[in-house]
């Protein structure tokens, strides 16, 4: 069966503690039949003869092609995702902050061993995988920014594009909503135009993943090493996304590397999730660097979702120019010595209106396509057979420990298919290097 449905939140959480304590949360917050009514799209299924119809905050095709397994495909977070919804609850976060009885301030969440309590009900997940969540932020994208990042003559109008598109990686997110922890050996692999996506989750403890995407006729090249680290303080958990992000505009010569600014989950006063601390974005053929500082919603003042720093040159340290807007909305570019301002980033073209990803060759989706994986668990959270989701879920885990113990067994370690990984143990980061030089069509695609 292919499955293409939308959706309607989601979230970037890090580890399995993280998911755990966000559904919680959510529990605590917001009872699940009153987010239904809040929405009030929530209608009945439709059933037809090789036609399923559901109502789940939007709409969702089912087509069944092939009885041997199930691929569900759900629409990207885009700027409608973002919601309103009342999630507060403060009387009940106590019971929240009493999850973390045996962590302290300051802890590091990967290593924090978790209750029984804190089980993930699939009442909570959302039907997609981190892996997808990580791959959207690519390739799924409203206008042609990654294109325009070549296209552009002059390196600072090519710097300035690379930050525009830079910007467009970051989604919305909603407090206390979580997509799947992608297995090991969990791969992603989508298409969009020329641009070939593919994912790979190259460790599980702790959660590293890598991703390779190419354009052979732009002819640029993307290479991401991903290992987020949730850390405990007392009234938030604060996760700081480790790794490499490199952006290679090959016609140029150039290479930009750029870090991921953190994500933080507030529990008090009131519960809320952004993207807040520095992003820096440098390319060392041009000098050209960037500092932006992304700000976070206070609920009280402010405006929430603020963005502003500067591009100089690195080499003398000249102010070029003055950036400053919300990443939400629109972010302008000010020249310090023109003073002339232009609008770099328009959220509502950026991420508003993205298509869902389909399957357009389906004997070619690899047995490891996230899709295939969780399908038969996203399918029954979606018909809201919680019965059956939590026993896909069981299936997942189940063969999981199963493959673990064999390996264990024959003294075997677990290699990456499509990565080859280095790991510090004394710095503690990870490098991931593309085994092909270009990645290949895929057999999903986003439509144009």
């Amino acid at each position: 069966m292919v499955f293409n449905a939308p959706l309607f939140v989601s979230i970037y959480g890090p580890d399995n503690v993280l998911h755990h304590v966000l559904f919680q949360i959510a529990a605590c917050s917001l009872a699940w039949n009153q987010l239904y009514a809040s929405k009030n799209r929530f209608l009945d299924k439709i059933v037809s003869n090789r036609l399923l119809d559901l109502v789940w905050w939007g709409w969702v095709q089912v087509k069944e092609e092939d009885n041997s397994r199930v691929i569900f495909l759900t629409k990207p977070l885009s700027l409608e995702g973002d919601s309103d919804v009342d999630y507060r609850a403060p009387n009940l976060l106590k019971r929240v902050l009493s999850l973390f009885k045996n962590a302290r301030p300051g802890s590091d969440l990967t290593r924090f061993q978790a209750s029984p309590l804190l089980f993930l009900s699939p009442l909570f997940n959302i039907p997609k995988s981190h892996l997808q969540c990580f791959g959207e932020s690519v390739y799924c994208v409203g206008i042609d920014l990654l294109g325009r990042c070549n296209r552009a003559e002059t390196p600072h109008d090519r710097f300035s594009a690379v930050v525009s598109w830079s910007i467009s990686t970051l989604r919305p997110m909603i407090f206390g909503i979580a997509p799947y922890n992608p297995i090991l050996g969990e791969t992603h692999h989508v298409t969009r135009g020329n641009l070939n996506v593919l994912l790979e989750q190259v460790s599980h403890h702790p959660p590293v993943t890598a991703l390779h995407a190419t354009d052979e006729k732009e002819n640029l090249e993307m290479i991401w090493c991903q290992h987020p680290t949730p850390k405990f303080y007392g009234t938030s958990v604060e996760t700081e996304v480790h790794g490499k992000r490199q952006l290679k505009l090959l016609n140029h010569r150039e290479t930009y590397e750029m870090n991921s600014p953190k994500l933080l989950i507030k529990f008090l006063p009131l519960p809320w999730v952004d993207w807040v601390g520095e992003n820096r974005i440098r390319c060392h053929e041009t000098g050209l660097e960037a500092e932006l500082y992304y700000g976070s919603n206070s609920w009280i003042r402010g405006n929430p979702r603020t963005i502003k720093g500067k591009i100089f040159d690195s080499t003398t340290f000249e102010l070029l120019y003055e950036i400053h807007g919300q990443w939400d909305r629109t972010v302008k570019m000010k020249d310090v010595r023109s003073g002339k301002e232009t609008v770099i980033y328009n959220a509502k073209e950026a991420i508003s209106g993205l298509k869902a990803p389909i399957v357009t060759d389906l004997k070619g989706v690899w047995p490891s396509e996230s899709a295939v994986i969780w399908g038969v668990l996203s399918q029954a959270i979606l018909g809201k057979d919680w019965n059956k989701a939590r026993e896909a879920k069981k299936v997942v885990e189940e063969k999981q420990r199963e493959l673990l113990r064999e390996r264990e067994a024959k003294g075997e370690t677990w290699v990456p298919n499509h990565f080859s990984v280095a790991h510090s143990k004394e710095g503690g980061g990870w490098d991931c290097a593309p085994i092909q030089q270009w990645v290949p069509p895929a057999p999903i695609s986003v439509p144009l």
